[in-house]
This record gives structure tokens, C-alpha cells and sequence, in this order.
């Protein structure tokens, strides 16, 4: 969807990336005090959620640019570093989060990307692996039309060896990343669906086939790949629709380039179910046999949830014996029943995705900094 108008906080007015953007999207822009401003302007719409997709707001990220993924102590947690760039999405899938958790959502952009740079430095110079992407409360790569973050990122992580960069997407804008020097410390990885679900639920996205042969480009361009088959979505043939999208999966992609594949069934918290309703009235996804999570989300019931697991594992590992799979939030009990694995026993969740990346990525904490 094209921005149909610009927002320039006041105090970031002189900074150099405003000007690029700003020349790139050839919008008209106001300048303004600051957020709620902006917000201010959406309150008449009939539906600001959808209009805040067309309006983008350039601002700072007055705090940390690097913050641990918001897990929870009752699931299993990745260990994932969020670095977060901007918020909020140009596309429209009906069971975004962030409709609910973003109040309201807002696409904003941070442009002091000086800060995060130096914050990226000081990251850098521990010693231990980080495991970090910019996906959280953004698509990785939407951002690619008008600005040069996710450019700056890849050559900043390709001159270190003790972090690898996740950039996940549902786009298909990957011309930029070609000529990248990358070094292997950028993950390229998409989130994956059935076609029905892509064409029903995620709207304004590339299609099952074009991400796949994106993925399948960057594979040649020497990239490591992630694939997130995350929300699984249960309906009335899912399962032959899922074993059909692994299928094309691995038609395309050589496992040994795969970094992760990770598997999480829909869950989400109970104020996202009236929104949908009401902004997607043809979607059937909230009515699913749900039940209230120990993280207070609504997910399938568990036997539900682990019958479906199963057997993506089993296709999976068909074509993959030995890729990394992991779950995303999810206990002891589903790991168990479902992968036949407790991540405790291997060291745990972070351990076994570090070492991951040390095997596909190069990682190495005791690397000198260049």
C-alpha cells in the first residue's frame, strides 16, 4: 500500500535520513510536535487501524534499540534480541497482534540511526553469541522502498562475528540484498502459510510461491535462510494444504542453508477477537476451539495443537532429517510429545539455536572485533 502522507517530528527534522525519505516517497509531509499528533489525526477515521498504514511518522527511539524478546517464564523462550527499528506493518493480515497491542498502531520509523549503531557496537563487544532481528512489531522489510536500514544493518553485522541478524519477512523486496557484502550474518527468513491462508488472512502479502523463489535467490546469494511457519492456522484440510507447503519448501531450498525452521500454532490475546471481527467479518480464524493460555492468550487446546505439531515435524523431517526446528512458546509437554525432546536436556532453548548459528552462520563469541 503506498504512504499516501508523511510525518516529521520536529526534533529529528535535520537528520540526514529524513531527507532521503522523504525525497523517496514524494508525499506531502507536515511537521509536527511529536506522536500524538499524528494520533490525533487518525481519531475521525472510521477505521484508523487501516488508515495509520498509509500514513508513516518519522521520529527518534528515545530508548533502547536492543531489548529482549517479551517471552514468558510459563513457555519456552527462544532467547531472541529484538532490535526495533519502527512499528507497525503496511500489510494486512487479520490476526495481527499488533492491532491489539499497539494503542492504537501507528507506522513510525526511527531515524536517529546513529544511536542504534553505537548501541549495535556496544552489543558487539560482549562475548557471547546474540541472536537478534528487527521482526518483533515490524515486517523486517517493508522499509526497503524508502530507506537504506536494513542496507546499513547487513554491513554492519557482516564486519563481526559475534551476533547474526535475523531479517523477517512476507515481502518479496529483496533486489537490495544482491550486491550485499554479508558474510553469512544475515538470516533471510520468511514467514511461511498455505496458499488459503495467505490469500484469505494475510492480505497485501507476496504469495506462497513468490517467497519461496525470493528465498530460493537469496540462497544463491549466499544467504542463510529462517522459515517460520508461525501462526499455524487449523481449518478443514489444513494438514494437506501444510504438507503440500513443505513440499514446495524444500522443492526450492537446500536444507543444509537453512538456519531454523520454527513451528507456532495461533494464539492471541482475547481484545484482538472483537477487532477482527469487525474489521475482517469473513474470517472464521477466532473461532477455533480456544482456551485461555497460563500466558493469558487464547490458543488451541493443547491435544489440538500437539496432534498438528506432530506431524509437521514428521513432513518436515522427511525432506530435513537433520534441520534445527524449533517451537515458539510452548512447554515442556508439547516439546515432548510432539518432537520427542526436552530442550533442557541439550542445555536448553538459547544453547541449541546458538549453536545453530555458529554451524550455518560462522558465529563465534571469542572472535576478535575487527
Amino acid at each position: 500500500m503506498p504512504i499516501s502522507k508523511l510525518y516529521i517530528d520536529q526534533h529529528v527534522i535535520q537528520l540526514p535520513q529524513v531527507e532521503v525519505i522523504r525525497s523517496r516517497l514524494e508525499v506531502p509531509y507536515i511537521i509536527v510536535q511529536g506522536r500524538q499528533d499524528v494520533l490525533k489525526s487518525l481519531e475521525s477515521e472510521i477505521d484508523p487501524i487501516e488508515k495509520a498504514k498509509k500514513v508513516l511518522f518519522l521520529t527518534q527511539n528515545k530508548g533502547a534499540f536492543v531489548k529482549p524478546c517479551p517471552g514468558t517464564s510459563k513457555y519456552l523462550c527462544c532467547g531472541y534480541q529484538i532490535l526495533n527499528i519502527g512499528t507497525y506493518c503496511t500489510m494486512e493480515c487479520t490476526y495481527c497482534i499488533l492491532q491489539a497491542y499497539l494503542h492504537p498502531p501507528l507506522l513510525q520509523f526511527f531515524v536517529n540511526y546513529d544511536d542504534l549503531l553505537n548501541e549495535l557496537d556496544s552489543l558487539f563487544s560482549r562475548n557471547r553469541i546474540t541472536r537478534i532481528g528487527t521482526g518483533e512489531f515490524t515486517d523486517s522489510v517493508i522499509w526497503e522502498a524508502w530507506t537504506d536500514m536494513s542496507r546499513r544493518l547487513v554491513s554492519k553485522f557482516s564486519k563481526q562475528s559475534r551476533a547474526v541478524l535475523e531479517l523477517k519477512t512476507k515481502t518479496v523486496d529483496i533486489d537490495g540484498f544482491k550486491h550485499l557484502h554479508h558474510n553469512r550474518k544475515t538470516i533471510i527468513a520468511w514467514s511461511l502459510n498455505t496458499d488459503r491462508i495467505i490469500q484469505n488472512e494475510e492480505q497485501r502479502t507476496a504469495s506462497l510461491s513468490e517467497r519461496l523463489h525470493a528465498a530460493k535467490q537469496c540462497e544463491s546469494w549466499g544467504y542463510p535462510l529462517g522459515f517460520h511457519f508461525d501462526p499455524l492456522i487449523i481449518y478443514d484440510g489444513c494438514e494437506i494444504d501444510y504438507k503440500q507447503t513443505i513440499k514446495e519448501l524444500f522443492s526450492l531450498i537446500s536444507p543444509n542453508n537453512i538456519a531454523w525452521i520454527s513451528l507456532g500454532a495461533l494464539r492471541f490475546m482475547p481484545p484482538l477477537k472483537p477487532i477482527v471481527e469487525k474489521r475482517f467479518p469473513k474470517s472464521k480464524i477466532m473461532y477455533g476451539e480456544f482456551v485461555l493460555g497460563l500466558d493469558g492468550k487464547m490458543r488451541y487446546f493443547k491435544p489440538i495443537r500437539i496432534a498438528l505439531y506432530r506431524k509437521m515435524v514428521s513432513w518436515i523431517k522427511e525432506y530435513a532429517p537433520h534441520v534445527c526446528l524449533y517451537f515458539c512458546m510452548e512447554d515442556d509437554d508439547v516439546w515432548k510429545k510432539s518432537m520427542g525432546l526436552i530442550p533442557s536436556d541439550h542445555g536448553g532453548l538459547p544453547k541449541m539455536l546458538d549453536e545453530r548459528a555458529i554451524r550455518v552462520c560462522g558465529v563465534n563469541p571469542k572472535s576478535e572485533l575487527k
